[in-house]
């Protein structure tokens, strides 16, 4: 229930964190929006601009073109005054009435051409401010464009940004509630089959209901036919009685010794775990046993260190023991628990272990602090570790007396024997919270020191490796500890309440309570054994009978027995003799082949002595010697036999028997050697295997991991690149429709000049004629 509670607290966590998420994302949504309409606001003054400007440019089109008539004018009047100017030389000597009027007409197209040129003049101010004006207003909206670009790029980063994130918490919501709903069909089905149990569970007490209530009846028609009499009256017959039974009190004592059995266990694997790391560490740091040997004090650690399980193990068998011993019909009382002096005996023993290696681990941490890399820091560390050493060690002693003091069996049964053990527990409670902060402490300067040690330049891998280890033992060490400080603290009233075991109206000495429950244990096996059903008897004659026949197929039985034996001690025999008679064959063979070459040998010998009779008695002696000592070779299934054979010696009988016997002893010894070789392989090659099947399973695990991991970064790279390169596509058609609105703006700009820097050079010929007029 406490799973299925912290899932829904974290469920609805997640679920507060996603509306948040959702709200923040709709208030992106929102401002995106907003950014897109000023966007398009901004385009659309643009476009606005642009057909302002396109106006211009049409007026200014048409006042060049008026312009253009005017200069035509302007032409035709310089050529009819040029005309009227040759027809007043013509004609000089004519009256004054006409050169009066063509002077009047004179100034008239003078008027006209300073007023052409004055407004030709006001259309170019008004050209060359407009021009300006559009240049102002191209460069003002360019720099809009590009801080509106920019903006829209940072706001379109935050949105993937965002939308990626949102994304990933998702897929983690989806992943979580996949687990939630996989843990929620999990524990349907658990709650499923503790709905099969409890019916299960309600059908045995239905029917231990009807036993037990059928019981009653018989036990009760027993009492009212068998016992006349009520023994609770008087204390004589009282004392006779068998108390009762506390059922309730023995299954939560053994609950609560299971509990203590798994606690325990994890307590002794943490400190094995540090005493060997510690070990590890001795041999490596300050100086390391691979290159140079230590120092004899962390030799003797060392060696004291490797005896750490020799007294660790027996304190997890003893509370084993202790636990087994609890049963449901014993009673369990600090005077009936005799397995928890063992307990205490092997306590006291792992405490004296502590005080043994207490001078020899200062004395390591003092050599570390004698180290030339030893920093101030680091000699601080270790003398505040020689101070959690010695405040563990004596929190382990003030547990060994308490522990000791409650396995003292008391024989009596009085108020102050309960409150002297009441106050026992309470101040080893008390002890167990001391031990767990000893430890909390212990582990936290020694990460400390581990951190210190860390920057030293002489540090090595496997340094660092033990160091982490030690660290993962000191943590393991301080829960195990916190664990059972808070076992022990929920479970005090347990352990300082008296069950009470009585009769009806007296009190019972726990002792005598627990030989009374062994007496009816016996007595109810008794009645038990005399309630059975007799077998049906036989009739004495045919009881006769049937021992005659039965002492009849004994006797049988024993001959066939004996002949059995007998036939078997034949067969032995005859394998014997067999086995015999095949070595006197194999040696009789062996004589054979012998005879036949020393008949070789002295038919050579004849040979040679009838072609050189002078050497007969010396080669004779010869052969005579070495057919003496010469040896013969057989192989057979056993192996090769070695046969010295001597032709006509004595000694033949009576080293043939030895000889035989130390080949089969030889043979004996080499099979042995040979099949403890192949065990020896076989359990190296079994250890190799598993090994390798392990790092194969890891290797798959891993490839398996790295397989997915891939997945996802060509996933990423995909889609990386389907945004590079449309984000790459928008940004060239931008750039080619700002290079195509350039040239035409700068074609534009470049005839607007040309055609500026005609009417200029026109105006300035026009002024040049004036003056020469």
């Amino acid at each position: 229930m406490a799973n299925v509670t912290d899932l829904q607290s974290k469920y609805s966590k997640l679920a507060q964190e996603y509306s948040k998420l959702r709200a923040q994302n709709q208030v992106l949504k929102k401002a995106v929006v907003d950014e897109q309409t000023s966007s398009n606001s901004l385009k659309e003054d643009l476009k606005h601009k642009e057909q302002s400007f396109r106006k211009v440019q049409q007026e200014m089109d048409s006042l060049t073109f008026r312009n253009q008539q005017l200069t035509k004018r302007v032409e035709l009047l310089q050529e009819e005054l040029l005309l009227s100017e040759s027809r007043n030389k013509k004609s000089k000597n004519k009256g004054d009435s006409p050169t009066q009027i063509n002077l009047q007409t004179q100034s008239v197209f003078d008027e006209d051409l300073q007023k052409k040129i004055q407004e030709n003049e006001r259309l170019h101010i008004q050209f060359y401010e407009a021009d300006e004006q559009y240049r102002r207003q191209e460069a003002q909206l360019r720099a809009r464009l590009d801080e509106l670009e920019k903006e829209s790029e940072q706001h379109q980063a935050l949105v993937d940004a965002l939308t990626s994130k949102y994304m990933d918490t998702i897929d983690k919501l989806h992943s979580d509630k996949a687990q939630l709903e996989v843990k929620a069909q999990s524990l349907e089905r658990e709650a499923k089959d503790c709905r099969v149990r409890t019916d299960e569970c309600q059908q045995q007490l239905r029917k231990y209901q009807s036993e037990v209530s059928s019981q009653l009846k018989q036990s009760s028609s027993v009492i009212l036919e068998k016992v006349p009499f009520n023994d609770t009256q008087l204390s004589d017959y009282n004392s006779l009685n068998v108390p009762l039974h506390n059922r309730r009190h023995q299954l939560k004592a053994r609950d609560v010794a299971a509990q203590a059995v798994g606690f325990v266990q994890d307590l002794v694997s943490a400190l094995l775990n540090f005493h060997s790391y510690t070990e590890q560490r001795v041999h490596i740091y300050p100086l390391d046993s691979s290159i140079e040997a230590i120092s004899p004090v962390n030799q003797k650690f060392s060696q004291y260190l490797h005896e750490n399980a020799s007294y660790l193990r027996p304190l997890e068998e003893a509370l084993l023991q202790l636990h087994q011993s609890i049963t449901e019909d014993t009673i369990t009382m600090l005077e009936t628990v005799g397995k928890l002096q063992d307990f205490s005996r092997s306590f006291s023993a792992y405490s004296s272990f502590l005080h043994k290696i207490l001078p020899y681990q200062f004395k390591s941490l003092e050599e570390e602090c004698d180290a030339p890399l030893c920093t101030s820091a680091l000699t601080s560390k270790n003398r505040e570790l020689q101070n959690d050493m010695h405040k563990l060690t004596a929190v382990f002693e003030k547990l060994r007396s308490y522990i000791n003091l409650l396995a003292v069996p008391s024989l009596r049964l009085d108020a102050m024997c309960h409150s002297s053990a009441s106050a026992v527990f309470t101040q080893m409670s008390a002890c167990l919270h001391g031990l767990h902060d000893i430890t909390r402490e212990l582990s936290k300067n020694y990460s400390q020191k581990v951190s210190l040690e860390q920057e030293l330049p002489t540090v090595t891998q496997k340094f660092c490796t033990t160091n982490e280890c030690l660290l993962s033992s000191l943590a393991s060490l301080t829960n195990s500890c916190s664990k059972i400080a808070t076992f022990f603290s929920s479970n005090l009233d347990f352990f300082t309440s008296c069950p009470g075991y009585s009769r009806r109206g007296d009190v019972v000495n726990p002792l005598q309570a627990d030989t009374m429950i062994a007496n009816k244990r016996l007595a109810a096996k008794y009645l038990s054994a005399i309630r059975k059903m007799r077998s049906e008897t036989v009739p004495y004659t045919q009881a006769l009978s049937n021992k005659h026949i039965l002492t009849s197929s004994t006797e049988s039985r024993e001959g066939l027995m004996q002949q059995v034996v007998q036939s078997q001690m034949k067969i032995s025999h005859l394998e014997q003799e067999k086995e015999h008679w095949l070595l006197e064959a194999q040696l009789a063979q062996v004589r054979l082949q012998k005879e036949n070459q020393r008949i070789a040998q002295l038919e050579a010998q004849v040979v040679s002595e009838i072609q050189t009779p002078t050497h007969i008695s010396s080669e004779s002696a010869d052969t005579a010697h070495a057919d003496s000592v010469e040896p013969v070779h057989d192989t057979s299934v056993m192996g090769m036999l070695t046969v010295t054979s001597y032709s006509e010696s004595s000694s033949d009988q009576e080293s043939r028997e030895h000889l035989i016997k130390t080949h089969y002893m030889s043979r004996v010894s080499e099979l042995t050697a040979q099949l403890q070789m192949s065990d020896s392989k076989a359990v190296h090659f079994n250890a190799e295997c598993r090994a390798v099947a392990k790092r194969l399973a890891i290797a798959e695990k891993t490839r398996e991991f790295l397989t997915e991991e891939l997945k996802l970064a060509n996933q990423n790279i995909t889609r990386l690149q389907d945004e590079l390169s449309t984000t790459k596509r928008s940004y060239e058609d931008q750039l080619s429709m700002m290079s195509d609105h350039l040239c035409s703006m700068n074609d534009t700009l470049s005839k607007q000049r040309e055609e500026i820097d005609t009417l200029k050079l026109a105006s300035k010929a026009n002024s040049k004629k004036n003056k020469s007029r």
